[in-house]
């Protein structure tokens, strides 16, 4: 098993721009956006791939530390915090280790969403899609 580590931080809006989300979109590949599913980031350009590795706990490291840099950008960080990153982590190492995708998304100020995502491949329990080198 690999993991691909993904993140993107933007204005949350531009996630109505669903057509350039879509894998059968021409502007897919291109557009900075996260895909609809999680999934799909294995077909996005390897230059988006952040970390990639065959370790599922190095994989939640990474995961660990793109959630503390948005954390204090988080929108109403009370309510994140009702469920502790430690847990997050604990559930994000079950489920890799398991060969599930993980994604979170969080609002920030000023309008801004955070998606964080690691993606199983070789093999990927939603898509046929080959491992992207990286």
């Amino acid at each position: 098993m690999h993991y691909r580590c993904y993140s993107w931080v933007g204005q949350g809006s531009d996630q109505g721009r669903e057509g350039e989300r879509r894998p059968g979109h021409p502007e897919f590949g291109a557009s900075g956006l996260p895909p609809m599913r999680t999934c799909d980031w294995l077909l996005k350009p390897r230059r988006v791939i952040e970390v990639s590795t065959a370790n599922a706990a190095e994989a939640v490291e990474w995961l660990g530390r793109r959630y503390k840099a948005v954390e204090a950008s988080f929108l109403r960080p009370a309510g994140e915090a009702r469920v502790p990153v430690e847990l997050r982590l604990e559930e994000a190492r079950r489920s890799l280790s398991a060969g599930v995708d993980v994604q979170w998304g969080f609002w920030l100020t000023a309008g801004r969403f955070a998606t964080i995502a690691v993606v199983c491949c070789s093999p990927n329990r939603h898509a046929r899609y080959p491992c992207p080198a990286g």
